[in-house]
Protein backbone atom coordinates (compact mmCIF):
# COMPACT_ATOMS: atom_id res chain seq x y z
CA UNK A 1 0.00 0.00 0.00
CA UNK A 2 1.17 3.55 -0.79
CA UNK A 3 2.18 5.79 1.91
CA UNK A 4 0.10 9.15 3.25
CA UNK A 5 1.34 11.97 1.87
CA UNK A 6 2.33 14.89 4.35
CA UNK A 7 2.12 12.53 7.51
CA UNK A 8 3.77 13.92 10.27
CA UNK A 9 4.00 11.02 12.19
CA UNK A 10 5.09 7.18 11.69
CA UNK A 11 3.67 5.11 9.00
CA UNK A 12 4.47 1.24 8.69
CA UNK A 13 3.97 -1.63 6.48
CA UNK A 14 4.45 -5.00 7.02
CA UNK A 15 7.89 -4.87 5.32
CA UNK A 16 8.42 -1.74 7.94
CA UNK A 17 11.25 -2.60 11.05
CA UNK A 18 8.49 -2.00 14.36
CA UNK A 19 5.37 -3.25 12.41
CA UNK A 20 4.49 -6.58 14.11
CA UNK A 21 5.05 -4.72 17.58
CA UNK A 22 2.55 -2.24 16.42
CA UNK A 23 -0.16 -4.31 15.55
CA UNK A 24 -0.06 -6.46 18.32
CA UNK A 25 -2.93 -6.73 20.74
CA UNK A 26 -4.12 -6.97 24.16
CA UNK A 27 -5.91 -10.33 22.67
CA UNK A 28 -3.81 -13.00 21.37
CA UNK A 29 -6.39 -14.20 19.80
CA UNK A 30 -6.40 -11.60 17.09
CA UNK A 31 -3.85 -11.76 14.37
CA UNK A 32 -4.63 -9.52 11.41
CA UNK A 33 -2.47 -7.72 8.80
CA UNK A 34 -2.88 -4.39 8.12
CA UNK A 35 -1.37 -2.97 5.35
CA UNK A 36 -0.70 0.31 6.50
CA UNK A 37 -0.31 1.44 10.25
CA UNK A 38 -0.98 5.42 10.05
CA UNK A 39 0.78 6.11 13.96
CA UNK A 40 -0.84 10.05 13.95
CA UNK A 41 1.25 13.23 15.47
CA UNK A 42 -1.95 15.37 14.91
CA UNK A 43 -5.39 15.67 14.63
CA UNK A 44 -3.99 16.57 10.85
CA UNK A 45 -2.48 13.41 10.50
CA UNK A 46 -5.98 11.93 11.18
CA UNK A 47 -7.75 13.48 8.83
CA UNK A 48 -4.90 11.82 5.97
CA UNK A 49 -5.41 8.75 7.34
CA UNK A 50 -9.00 8.68 7.21
CA UNK A 51 -8.43 10.00 3.62
CA UNK A 52 -6.11 7.96 2.13
CA UNK A 53 -8.42 4.78 3.50
CA UNK A 54 -11.39 6.05 1.48
CA UNK A 55 -9.61 6.55 -1.59
CA UNK A 56 -7.70 3.34 -1.73
CA UNK A 57 -11.25 1.82 -0.68
CA UNK A 58 -9.60 -0.45 1.81
CA UNK A 59 -11.13 -0.95 5.62
CA UNK A 60 -10.25 1.23 7.99
CA UNK A 61 -9.58 0.62 11.90
CA UNK A 62 -9.27 3.02 14.53
CA UNK A 63 -6.34 1.93 17.55
CA UNK A 64 -6.07 3.27 20.97
CA UNK A 65 -4.77 0.74 23.88
CA UNK A 66 -6.44 -1.65 21.50
CA UNK A 67 -8.29 -3.63 24.36
CA UNK A 68 -10.77 -4.02 22.22
CA UNK A 69 -11.74 -8.21 22.67
CA UNK A 70 -13.38 -8.70 19.44
CA UNK A 71 -9.94 -7.22 17.71
CA UNK A 72 -11.60 -3.92 16.54
CA UNK A 73 -8.35 -1.59 16.34
CA UNK A 74 -7.12 -3.80 13.50
CA UNK A 75 -8.42 -5.02 10.04
CA UNK A 76 -7.13 -6.96 7.48
CA UNK A 77 -5.26 -5.22 4.34
CA UNK A 78 -6.85 -1.62 5.53
CA UNK A 79 -5.53 1.10 7.21
CA UNK A 80 -4.78 1.43 11.21
CA UNK A 81 -5.57 5.19 12.17
CA UNK A 82 -3.14 4.50 15.25
CA UNK A 83 -4.07 7.23 18.25
CA UNK A 84 -1.40 6.77 20.80
CA UNK A 85 0.73 9.05 20.32
CA UNK A 86 -1.84 11.54 21.50
CA UNK A 87 -0.94 11.48 25.04
CA UNK A 88 -1.10 15.24 25.85
CA UNK A 89 -2.94 15.82 29.22
CA UNK A 90 -3.89 19.15 31.00
CA UNK A 91 -5.65 19.10 35.08
CA UNK A 92 -7.22 22.19 35.65
CA UNK A 93 -7.58 21.92 39.54
CA UNK A 94 -9.64 24.63 40.12
CA UNK A 95 -12.42 24.29 37.49
CA UNK A 96 -12.25 20.35 37.86
CA UNK A 97 -11.73 19.53 34.26
CA UNK A 98 -9.26 16.83 32.41
CA UNK A 99 -8.53 17.46 28.91
CA UNK A 100 -6.80 14.77 27.86
CA UNK A 101 -5.65 12.87 24.47
CA UNK A 102 -7.18 9.86 22.53
CA UNK A 103 -3.70 7.96 23.07
CA UNK A 104 -3.87 7.60 27.44
CA UNK A 105 -4.44 4.87 29.02
CA UNK A 106 -5.83 4.78 32.57
CA UNK A 107 -2.69 4.60 34.60
CA UNK A 108 -1.14 7.66 32.33
CA UNK A 109 -4.86 9.58 33.05
CA UNK A 110 -5.02 8.47 36.81
CA UNK A 111 -1.75 9.26 37.71
CA UNK A 112 -1.95 12.91 36.19
CA UNK A 113 -4.83 13.99 37.85
CA UNK A 114 -3.93 12.01 41.16
CA UNK A 115 -1.63 14.84 41.32
CA UNK A 116 -4.14 17.15 42.23
CA UNK A 117 -6.37 14.44 44.27
CA UNK A 118 -9.15 13.96 41.48
CA UNK A 119 -10.21 11.77 39.28
CA UNK A 120 -13.32 10.40 37.32
CA UNK A 121 -14.51 6.76 36.61
CA UNK A 122 -11.60 4.88 34.86
CA UNK A 123 -11.09 1.25 34.06
CA UNK A 124 -10.30 -1.62 36.00
CA UNK A 125 -7.68 -2.29 34.02
CA UNK A 126 -5.15 0.55 34.14
CA UNK A 127 -3.59 -0.59 30.69
CA UNK A 128 -7.08 0.19 28.88
CA UNK A 129 -7.38 2.87 26.58
CA UNK A 130 -9.12 6.37 27.52
CA UNK A 131 -11.19 6.48 24.19
CA UNK A 132 -12.19 3.26 23.78
CA UNK A 133 -13.97 2.61 27.14
CA UNK A 134 -15.49 6.38 27.33
CA UNK A 135 -16.96 6.01 24.09
CA UNK A 136 -18.52 2.75 25.07
CA UNK A 137 -19.75 4.04 28.24
CA UNK A 138 -16.95 3.51 30.74
CA UNK A 139 -17.66 0.85 33.60
CA UNK A 140 -15.45 1.19 36.66
CA UNK A 141 -14.87 1.09 40.29
CA UNK A 142 -15.79 4.82 40.66
CA UNK A 143 -19.35 4.33 38.67
CA UNK A 144 -21.67 4.16 41.85
CA UNK A 145 -20.48 7.44 42.68
CA UNK A 146 -19.89 9.50 39.97
CA UNK A 147 -22.03 7.50 36.37
CA UNK A 148 -19.86 6.04 33.71
CA UNK A 149 -17.08 7.65 32.24
CA UNK A 150 -19.08 9.12 29.11
CA UNK A 151 -21.29 10.78 32.51
CA UNK A 152 -18.35 12.78 33.04
CA UNK A 153 -17.40 14.34 29.34
CA UNK A 154 -17.37 17.78 28.93
CA UNK A 155 -16.14 17.83 25.34
CA UNK A 156 -15.04 16.07 22.51
CA UNK A 157 -13.12 16.30 19.73
CA UNK A 158 -12.59 14.48 16.58
CA UNK A 159 -12.12 13.93 12.95
CA UNK A 160 -15.36 13.52 11.08
CA UNK A 161 -15.44 10.56 7.59
CA UNK A 162 -15.29 13.72 5.57
CA UNK A 163 -11.90 14.94 7.53
CA UNK A 164 -12.96 17.71 9.53
CA UNK A 165 -12.22 18.73 13.30
CA UNK A 166 -15.07 19.01 14.84
CA UNK A 167 -15.76 20.09 18.58
CA UNK A 168 -19.11 18.24 20.17
CA UNK A 169 -20.03 19.67 23.47
CA UNK A 170 -23.22 20.41 25.07
CA UNK A 171 -24.20 23.30 23.46
CA UNK A 172 -22.17 22.44 20.29
CA UNK A 173 -23.21 19.65 17.84
CA UNK A 174 -25.37 18.21 20.88
CA UNK A 175 -27.16 15.44 19.13
CA UNK A 176 -23.38 14.44 17.88
CA UNK A 177 -22.38 14.47 21.81
CA UNK A 178 -25.24 12.61 23.11
CA UNK A 179 -24.00 9.50 20.56
CA UNK A 180 -20.51 9.78 21.75
CA UNK A 181 -22.19 8.64 25.19
CA UNK A 182 -22.13 4.89 24.52
CA UNK A 183 -22.57 4.87 21.01
CA UNK A 184 -18.69 3.92 20.53
CA UNK A 185 -16.40 4.87 17.32
CA UNK A 186 -19.27 4.69 14.94
CA UNK A 187 -19.15 8.61 14.52
CA UNK A 188 -15.46 9.52 13.63
CA UNK A 189 -11.93 9.32 15.40
CA UNK A 190 -11.88 10.89 18.71
CA UNK A 191 -8.30 12.76 19.07
CA UNK A 192 -8.85 14.41 22.43
CA UNK A 193 -11.96 14.44 25.91
CA UNK A 194 -12.42 17.08 28.23
CA UNK A 195 -13.95 15.31 31.48
CA UNK A 196 -14.91 16.32 34.56
CA UNK A 197 -13.20 15.66 37.32
CA UNK A 198 -14.16 14.90 41.19
CA UNK A 199 -12.25 14.43 44.45
CA UNK A 200 -11.11 10.88 45.34
CA UNK A 201 -8.51 9.44 47.35
CA UNK A 202 -5.37 9.96 47.52
CA UNK A 203 -5.83 7.09 49.64
CA UNK A 204 -8.94 4.65 49.54
CA UNK A 205 -10.48 1.53 51.72
CA UNK A 206 -9.60 -1.45 48.94
CA UNK A 207 -8.63 -4.44 47.95
CA UNK A 208 -9.36 -7.98 47.68
CA UNK A 209 -10.93 -10.58 50.33
CA UNK A 210 -10.45 -14.08 49.28
CA UNK A 211 -12.90 -16.91 50.54
CA UNK A 212 -13.11 -20.75 50.15
CA UNK A 213 -15.52 -21.04 47.28
CA UNK A 214 -17.65 -23.95 49.16
CA UNK A 215 -18.71 -20.56 51.28
CA UNK A 216 -19.79 -19.12 47.91
CA UNK A 217 -23.24 -19.13 48.31
CA UNK A 218 -22.77 -17.82 52.03
CA UNK A 219 -20.78 -14.73 50.72
CA UNK A 220 -22.87 -14.29 47.75
CA UNK A 221 -26.28 -13.75 49.62
CA UNK A 222 -24.55 -11.57 52.09
CA UNK A 223 -23.47 -9.59 49.36
CA UNK A 224 -26.63 -8.65 47.31
CA UNK A 225 -28.17 -8.46 50.54
CA UNK A 226 -25.69 -5.81 51.46
CA UNK A 227 -25.82 -4.08 47.89
CA UNK A 228 -29.55 -3.63 48.06
CA UNK A 229 -29.67 -0.16 49.52
CA UNK A 230 -25.44 -0.19 49.56
CA UNK A 231 -24.64 3.74 49.68
CA UNK A 232 -23.21 4.74 46.90
CA UNK A 233 -19.64 5.08 47.89
CA UNK A 234 -19.48 1.15 47.70
CA UNK A 235 -17.95 0.30 44.21
CA UNK A 236 -17.61 -3.85 44.53
CA UNK A 237 -17.59 -6.97 42.78
CA UNK A 238 -18.05 -10.81 43.52
CA UNK A 239 -14.81 -12.14 41.60
CA UNK A 240 -14.54 -15.76 41.19
CA UNK A 241 -10.56 -16.55 39.93
CA UNK A 242 -7.49 -18.58 40.32
CA UNK A 243 -5.61 -18.02 43.21
CA UNK A 244 -1.97 -16.78 41.75
CA UNK A 245 1.49 -18.06 42.95
CA UNK A 246 2.43 -14.75 45.14
CA UNK A 247 3.68 -14.88 49.01
CA UNK A 248 0.24 -13.08 50.48
CA UNK A 249 -1.74 -16.29 49.04
CA UNK A 250 -1.33 -19.22 51.49
CA UNK A 251 0.48 -22.36 49.48
CA UNK A 252 -2.16 -24.72 49.95
CA UNK A 253 -4.51 -22.27 47.79
CA UNK A 254 -2.15 -20.96 45.18
CA UNK A 255 -3.41 -22.16 41.79
CA UNK A 256 -6.43 -22.88 43.14
CA UNK A 257 -10.12 -21.78 42.63
CA UNK A 258 -11.41 -19.07 44.95
CA UNK A 259 -13.95 -16.75 44.92
CA UNK A 260 -14.02 -13.12 46.89
CA UNK A 261 -14.84 -9.56 46.86
CA UNK A 262 -12.77 -6.82 44.85
CA UNK A 263 -13.56 -3.56 45.27
CA UNK A 264 -12.98 0.00 47.15
CA UNK A 265 -15.08 2.70 49.54
CA UNK A 266 -14.86 5.82 47.77
CA UNK A 267 -14.20 8.19 51.13
CA UNK A 268 -12.73 8.35 54.07
CA UNK A 269 -10.52 5.26 54.61
CA UNK A 270 -12.08 4.73 58.29
CA UNK A 271 -15.60 4.89 57.03
CA UNK A 272 -14.78 2.51 54.57
CA UNK A 273 -13.66 0.18 57.36
CA UNK A 274 -16.41 0.40 59.30
CA UNK A 275 -18.89 0.32 56.45
CA UNK A 276 -17.88 -2.65 54.83
CA UNK A 277 -16.12 -4.74 57.85
CA UNK A 278 -19.62 -6.87 58.21
CA UNK A 279 -19.96 -7.50 54.71
CA UNK A 280 -16.08 -8.89 53.95
CA UNK A 281 -16.26 -10.97 57.27
CA UNK A 282 -19.64 -12.83 56.25
CA UNK A 283 -17.08 -15.84 56.11
CA UNK A 284 -13.68 -17.09 57.21
CA UNK A 285 -11.38 -15.27 54.50
CA UNK A 286 -8.51 -17.23 53.04
CA UNK A 287 -6.80 -13.86 52.90
CA UNK A 288 -7.87 -10.35 53.17
CA UNK A 289 -5.88 -7.97 51.03
CA UNK A 290 -8.11 -4.92 51.96
CA UNK A 291 -7.06 -2.07 53.72
CA UNK A 292 -5.57 1.35 52.81
CA UNK A 293 -4.16 2.07 49.46
CA UNK A 294 -3.59 4.90 47.03
CA UNK A 295 -6.16 4.92 44.13
CA UNK A 296 -3.50 4.96 41.61
CA UNK A 297 -2.19 1.29 43.00
CA UNK A 298 -5.91 0.39 43.56
CA UNK A 299 -6.65 1.10 39.84
CA UNK A 300 -3.71 -1.51 38.53
CA UNK A 301 -4.97 -4.50 40.88
CA UNK A 302 -6.33 -6.88 38.45
CA UNK A 303 -4.24 -5.94 35.66
CA UNK A 304 -3.65 -8.33 33.32
CA UNK A 305 -0.80 -9.05 30.81
CA UNK A 306 -0.83 -9.03 27.13
CA UNK A 307 -0.44 -11.88 24.89
CA UNK A 308 -3.07 -13.63 26.21
CA UNK A 309 -5.98 -15.81 25.13
CA UNK A 310 -9.33 -13.43 25.36
CA UNK A 311 -13.03 -14.47 25.19
CA UNK A 312 -15.84 -11.88 27.00
CA UNK A 313 -19.59 -11.81 27.47
CA UNK A 314 -22.17 -10.03 29.42
CA UNK A 315 -25.51 -9.87 30.42
CA UNK A 316 -27.67 -7.42 32.05
CA UNK A 317 -29.51 -8.86 34.84
CA UNK A 318 -32.59 -7.86 36.28
CA UNK A 319 -32.50 -8.71 39.76
CA UNK A 320 -30.17 -10.81 41.70
CA UNK A 321 -32.57 -13.11 43.62
CA UNK A 322 -31.20 -15.76 46.10
CA UNK A 323 -31.63 -18.63 43.18
CA UNK A 324 -29.63 -15.95 40.78
CA UNK A 325 -26.54 -15.79 43.51
CA UNK A 326 -26.60 -19.92 43.87
CA UNK A 327 -26.59 -19.98 39.95
CA UNK A 328 -23.39 -17.19 39.53
CA UNK A 329 -21.76 -19.62 42.23
CA UNK A 330 -22.56 -22.94 40.91
CA UNK A 331 -21.50 -21.69 37.20
CA UNK A 332 -18.08 -20.11 38.64
CA UNK A 333 -17.33 -23.15 40.35
CA UNK A 334 -16.85 -24.70 37.41
CA UNK A 335 -14.55 -21.98 35.89
CA UNK A 336 -11.58 -22.79 34.19
CA UNK A 337 -8.33 -22.64 35.80
CA UNK A 338 -6.39 -19.79 34.49
CA UNK A 339 -6.38 -16.07 34.68
CA UNK A 340 -10.13 -16.01 34.12
CA UNK A 341 -11.97 -14.56 35.98
CA UNK A 342 -16.07 -14.52 36.08
CA UNK A 343 -16.83 -10.86 37.39
CA UNK A 344 -20.95 -10.48 39.34
CA UNK A 345 -21.49 -6.73 39.48
CA UNK A 346 -23.89 -4.38 40.96
CA UNK A 347 -25.02 -1.18 38.87
CA UNK A 348 -27.18 1.32 40.62
CA UNK A 349 -26.65 4.49 42.29
CA UNK A 350 -25.41 7.02 39.71
CA UNK A 351 -25.20 4.58 37.27
CA UNK A 352 -28.74 4.52 37.54
CA UNK A 353 -29.34 8.14 38.08
CA UNK A 354 -27.84 9.18 34.82
CA UNK A 355 -29.70 7.45 32.19
CA UNK A 356 -29.66 10.50 28.74
CA UNK A 357 -27.15 8.48 26.61
CA UNK A 358 -27.77 5.94 24.15
CA UNK A 359 -27.25 2.84 26.30
CA UNK A 360 -30.24 1.20 27.12
CA UNK A 361 -30.93 -0.36 30.80
CA UNK A 362 -28.92 1.65 32.72
CA UNK A 363 -31.01 0.63 35.64
CA UNK A 364 -30.23 -3.26 35.56
CA UNK A 365 -29.09 -4.40 39.25
CA UNK A 366 -26.24 -6.51 38.15
CA UNK A 367 -24.10 -6.88 35.15
CA UNK A 368 -22.52 -10.84 35.18
CA UNK A 369 -19.13 -10.91 33.26
CA UNK A 370 -17.70 -14.10 32.07
CA UNK A 371 -14.26 -12.88 31.48
CA UNK A 372 -11.91 -15.96 29.34
CA UNK A 373 -8.24 -14.94 29.64
CA UNK A 374 -6.00 -17.91 29.32
CA UNK A 375 -2.83 -19.53 27.54
CA UNK A 376 -2.34 -21.97 24.79
CA UNK A 377 -4.61 -22.28 21.57
CA UNK A 378 -5.32 -26.21 22.71
CA UNK A 379 -7.32 -24.55 25.33
CA UNK A 380 -9.83 -22.05 23.40
CA UNK A 381 -12.84 -24.50 23.36
CA UNK A 382 -12.66 -25.14 26.98
CA UNK A 383 -12.67 -21.39 27.87
CA UNK A 384 -15.13 -20.11 24.89
CA UNK A 385 -17.40 -23.24 25.78
CA UNK A 386 -17.67 -22.30 29.87
CA UNK A 387 -18.32 -18.40 28.72
CA UNK A 388 -21.00 -19.00 26.46
CA UNK A 389 -22.44 -21.65 28.98
CA UNK A 390 -23.06 -18.24 30.62
CA UNK A 391 -25.69 -16.65 28.81
CA UNK A 392 -27.91 -19.71 29.34
CA UNK A 393 -27.45 -19.88 32.92
CA UNK A 394 -28.13 -16.52 33.36
CA UNK A 395 -31.66 -16.55 30.59
CA UNK A 396 -34.23 -16.62 33.09
CA UNK A 397 -33.12 -13.09 35.01
CA UNK A 398 -31.48 -11.53 31.65
CA UNK A 399 -33.33 -8.05 31.11
CA UNK A 400 -32.03 -9.05 27.18
CA UNK A 401 -29.37 -6.06 27.06
CA UNK A 402 -25.79 -5.82 27.39
CA UNK A 403 -23.08 -3.63 28.21
CA UNK A 404 -20.89 -3.70 25.27
CA UNK A 405 -17.70 -2.85 26.38
CA UNK A 406 -17.75 -6.33 27.70
CA UNK A 407 -18.35 -8.58 25.03
CA UNK A 408 -16.69 -9.93 21.72
CA UNK A 409 -18.10 -9.45 18.19
CA UNK A 410 -21.57 -11.35 18.97
CA UNK A 411 -23.62 -10.11 16.49
CA UNK A 412 -25.52 -6.95 15.17
CA UNK A 413 -28.51 -8.33 17.45
CA UNK A 414 -26.80 -7.42 21.15
CA UNK A 415 -26.13 -4.22 19.25
CA UNK A 416 -29.13 -3.25 18.98
CA UNK A 417 -30.04 -5.00 22.40
CA UNK A 418 -27.62 -2.68 23.53
CA UNK A 419 -29.52 0.79 22.17
CA UNK A 420 -32.85 -0.21 22.29
CA UNK A 421 -34.75 2.28 21.78
CA UNK A 422 -32.11 4.71 21.27
CA UNK A 423 -30.87 2.86 18.12
CA UNK A 424 -32.81 4.47 15.80
CA UNK A 425 -31.80 7.78 16.73
CA UNK A 426 -28.27 6.50 16.65
CA UNK A 427 -28.55 5.67 13.13
CA UNK A 428 -30.03 9.27 12.01
CA UNK A 429 -27.08 10.88 13.96
CA UNK A 430 -24.91 8.16 12.36
CA UNK A 431 -26.29 8.99 8.84
CA UNK A 432 -25.77 12.90 9.37
CA UNK A 433 -21.83 11.95 10.08
CA UNK A 434 -20.89 9.11 8.61
CA UNK A 435 -23.20 8.37 5.99
CA UNK A 436 -21.11 6.05 4.01
CA UNK A 437 -20.63 4.24 6.92
CA UNK A 438 -16.59 4.86 6.89
CA UNK A 439 -16.57 3.94 10.40
CA UNK A 440 -18.03 0.46 10.03
CA UNK A 441 -15.19 -1.92 12.14
CA UNK A 442 -16.57 -1.33 15.52
CA UNK A 443 -19.73 -2.67 16.97
CA UNK A 444 -21.69 -1.03 14.32
CA UNK A 445 -24.33 0.90 14.03
CA UNK A 446 -26.07 0.83 10.37
CA UNK A 447 -27.33 4.59 8.79
CA UNK A 448 -30.39 5.41 8.78
CA UNK A 449 -31.94 5.83 5.19
CA UNK A 450 -32.52 9.37 4.17
CA UNK A 451 -36.29 9.72 3.12
CA UNK A 452 -36.65 10.83 -1.14
CA UNK A 453 -38.58 14.26 -0.74
CA UNK A 454 -41.13 14.02 -2.55
CA UNK A 455 -41.28 15.11 -6.57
Amino acid sequence: MRTIGGFEGTQLRPSDPGYDEARALFNAMVDRRPGLIAQCATADDVARAIAHARRERVPLAVRAGGHSVAGLSLCAGGVVVDVRALKQIAVDPQERVARAGAGLTWSEFDHATQEHGLATTGGRVSTTGIAGLTLGGGSGWLERSYGLTCDSLVAVELVTAEGEVVRAAEDEHPDLFWALHGGGGNFGVVTAFAFRLRPVGPELFAGLVAYDPKDGRQVARAFRDYMLDAPDEAGLALAYLTAPPEEFVPPEWRGKRIMGIAGCWNGPVDEGERALRGLLGSAEPIVDLFGPMPYVQFQCMIDDPPGLRNWWTAEYLSELTGEAADAFCSYSDEMPLSATQSLLVPWGGAVARKRDTPMAQRDAAYVVHPFCVWEGADRDAEHIAWGRRGREVFARWSTGGTYLNFIGDEGSDRVRAAFGPAYDRLAEVKAAWDPDNVFAGNQNIVPARRRMAPA
